[in-house]
Parts: structure tokens; C-alpha cells; sequence
């Protein structure tokens, strides 16, 4: 595993919904802001783009969201 590869993992207890673990994890700036990352269709869990703001996550999944510089990506914990 190189450098690029390290998806950080961010802490949480138990399930966490989607909007809220963007802001946990900053990838969002705020929930209207994670709401329309959504909405624009820039998140992905697992690879697969999602589109529900209250969808639960559970440890060990991968939340990426598409930027203007590239995909940021964090894993929950």
C-alpha cells in the first residue's frame, strides 16, 4: 500500500447516517452542504453513488465524494 492508497478511518459508535458522517468526517462543510453533494450525485459508498442523505453506514464502509481536485475518501470506524 502506497501513500495514495490510505483512506483514513474516522471513529464513530455503531451506525452513523450518511449526512452525518460527512460533517464527522469533513467532508462536508456543513448538512446543507452534505445535502447537496448528495443530491448532485458526488457520493459514493462502496462505489456505488448513493443519493439518501439518512442512509446508515456501518464500520468498515467507504464514503468517497467527488471534488473539483479529485475524490476524497474516508472510511468509517
Amino acid at each position: 500500500m502506497t501513500t495514495d492508497d490510505y483512506i483514513p478511518t474516522v471513529p464513530t459508535t455503531g451506525t452513523i447516517r450518511l449526512g452525518q458522517f460527512l460533517k464527522l468526517a469533513n467532508l462536508a462543510e456543513s448538512g446543507a452542504h452534505a445535502r447537496d453533494l448528495i443530491a448532485d450525485g458526488e457520493v459514493s459508498v462502496d462505489g456505488a453513488v448513493e443519493t439518501r442523505r439518512g442512509r446508515q453506514l456501518s464500520h468498515g464502509m467507504v464514503v468517497a465524494v467527488e471534488t473539483p481536485t479529485g475524490t476524497v475518501s474516508a472510511r468509517v470506524g
